[in-house]
């Protein structure tokens, strides 16, 4: 079965023969687009985020199921299809093989992402921030609420480039089960590891790259020694982080309001994301927005110096 799963994939012209010629290609999540940010935002991001990546000289392969078929490099038209649609799914890896069969229109996550990159051939994604470990607030034997990103990353080998892990998350959890499962988190730039909106979460990453080059360099070794994911975390810039004060404050206002309307599962991180939007009157989006350029844009040096490295 897992054989004929390539021959499912839409890999799209442009980077069909990127690939085949060796040019740097980026792949993109979907999530962002269909759940992560309101409309119009979540189109202007998501082409401004193409943008970037053609900047810095690499193609740019945004991913998705688009009517049951896993689709590698979706077109303007289908961008705004995933940004404007009604009923678009959200799909982690478990979720694929079902919005296939179903023949349904699916926004990946970087879990879902992560596979159907690596089958097109595709090393390097960029996305907003990880998943993790939600806080548990519930009784003892409720079981945790855990991102499949962090299972995929253990066994797929392609490099995210990201803020960090969402500042909504157990970022202290999060990094253990990282470490747990063999997943270097590597710094930009920084020892201290990002929090999506916040420049960084007190914790220590576990080692620490001045460029992109030597994350790239990083990336083929861990590899070459049987490694899978790799977690790149940039700081989002200083000018649009938010206050770590005033993040706090709006996070429990909108945990307060998750609690009192059950939210909870795949639902619970775009609604506490919308939520925390609204008390910070709109600060959080425009954090989200250029942190996601900025990693793309990043994605695509990396993607680069991967190739130029004979990788």
């Amino acid at each position: 079965m897992t054989a004929l799963i390539p021959h499912l994939l839409d890999v799209r012209p442009e980077v069909v023969d990127a690939l085949r010629v060796r040019r740097p290609v980026v792949a993109l999540e979907s999530t962002l687009i269909a759940h992560g940010l309101p409309w119009p935002l979540n189109l202007e991001t998501a082409r401004a985020a193409e943008t970037e990546v053609r900047r810095q000289g690499a193609i740019p392969a945004t991913i998705a199921v688009l009517g049951g078929t896993p689709t590698v490099g979706v077109s303007n038209d289908e961008l705004e299809l995933l940004a404007h649609g009604e009923g678009v799914r959200k799909a982690g890896r478990r979720d694929i093989a079902p919005a296939i069969t179903a023949r349904a229109t699916a926004a990946t996550t970087v879990s879902g992402t992560l596979g159907l990159a690596y089958l097109a051939g595709i090393r390097v994604l960029a996305t907003g921030g990880i998943g993790g470990v939600h806080p548990h607030s519930g009784p003892e034997w409720e079981p945790a609420d855990i991102s499949s990103d962090i299972l995929e990353l253990s066994r797929v080998p392609v490099g995210v480039v990201c803020a960090g892990a969402k500042s909504i998350l157990d970022l202290r959890a999060t990094l253990e089960a990282l470490e747990t499962h063999s997943v270097p988190v590597v710094g930009y730039g920084t020892d201290n590891f990002p929090a999506f909106y916040l420049r960084g979460s007190g914790w220590q990453v576990s080692a620490r790259v001045e460029s992109a080059e030597e994350a790239a360099l990083l990336f083929n070794a861990h590899w070459q020694l049987g490694g899978a994911g790799v977690v790149l975390a940039r700081p989002v810039d200083d000018e649009v982080a938010l206050d770590p004060d005033d993040f706090d404050a709006a996070l429990s206002k909108a945990k307060t309001q998750a609690a009192r309307g059950a939210i909870r599962g795949p639902a619970l991180t775009p609604y506490l994301l919308a939520r925390v939007a609204e008390h910070t009157s709109g600060r959080s989006l425009q954090a989200n927005h250029a942190l996601v350029i900025a990693n793309a844009g990043l994605a695509a040096r990396v993607a680069t110096a991967y190739v130029a490295q004979g990788g």
